[in-house]
């Protein structure tokens, strides 16, 4: 990028959203950037197995966005991965976004920046704290983890540590039941390797010279308190919008998601959202990928009229 250089679009965010904007973008021979904090993909990336988008019956999550990547690629998109944004200016008919690899300047703006995992609330910090098996399990083969939260994600990616040859999990949820799929639970625990705890919080984590050794669990019911040993932590407590950037500058839910229009227009003229990030029932790849394409197709005309 030169300091000269003005885009038609910045897309901020390199998951299924921005990515399908950036297709759309660049059908439409718009000058288009996605900036990405990471690398392209998303959550999606963590995801083991994705069965329910349309064209693939099973795919890896990891696989389905290399797919997606490439088609940006082929369409000459520019993309700056582990690009850390530091503000974003979004009024007037010049945005701009400052990055530690210099400003991007354009006439609009698709904000795709999506969620982050809750993280795991205890006093005690480790870098074996993870948020991904996909990303960060491979290490553990042969040792004991521990799995926090009940959910589909809890269990499924328990499942793929468990291939990946994880001698135990001790997997807590802190409500009185799990709420993962009835046959991912059974197939779960039918592998014996796996202690699964309702009614259970994490209120520490023993570390010693910079290791985690143990976790400390109470019982909410009976406040009892036990440490376990483990060699590293899974969280899966959900997600929150991730939208520090823009918090004070656009209009949120109260939950603090973006509102848009049905053209998924912001607040801000010339400023569109799309993905995980925006106020719907609904946060699927598919959706994400329908409101990337709205979200272009929109910018493009406002770009043009």
């Amino acid at each position: 990028m030169s300091e000269s250089t003005i885009y038609d679009m910045v897309i901020v965010g390199g998951g299924p959203a921005g990515m399908t904007a950036g297709i759309y973008a660049a059908r439409a021979g718009l000058k288009a950037v996605i900036l990405e904090e990471n690398i392209t993909g998303g959550l999606v990336n963590s995801t083991y197995t994705v069965e329910n988008f349309p064209s693939y019956p099973t795919i890896h999550g990891m696989d389905l966005m290399k797919k997606m990547r490439a088609h940006v690629d082929s369409l000459e998109v520019e993309v700056e991965e582990v690009c850390e944004i530091e503000n974003m200016s979004l009024e007037g008919d010049m945005k701009s976004v400052e990055t530690d690899e210099g400003t991007f300047k354009a006439k609009t703006v698709i904000i795709c920046t999506g969620r982050k995992p809750i993280p795991l609330d205890v006093p005690t910090e480790c870098d074996q704290v993870h948020h991904c098996a996909i990303c960060d399990g491979g290490p553990y083969k042969s040792k004991r983890v521990l799995v926090v939260g009940g959910g589909n994600s809890a269990f499924d990616e328990s499942l793929y540590m468990i291939t990946l040859g994880i001698e135990h999990i001790t997997l807590v949820e802190i409500m009185d039941r799990f709420f993962a799929a009835q046959g991912t639970q059974d197939q779960l625990l039918g592998t014996g390797k796996v202690d699964a705890r309702s009614e259970t919080k994490v209120v520490d984590l023993v570390v010693e010279n910079d290791e985690l050794k143990a976790a400390v669990l109470e019982n909410v019911a009976t406040n009892q308190q036990e440490t376990v040993p483990v060699d590293g932590a899974f969280v899966f407590l959900g997600q929150n919008p991730n939208n520090e950037l823009f918090a004070e500058k656009i209009k949120l839910s109260k939950n603090g998601y973006i509102i848009t229009d049905e053209h998924m227009a912001t607040s801000i003229p010339g400023v569109f959202s799309a993905g995980d990030i925006n106020d719907k029932a609904y946060r699927q790849i598919t959706t994400a990928m329908s409101d990337g394409t709205i979200a272009a197709l929109a910018a493009e005309r406002y770009i043009r009229t």
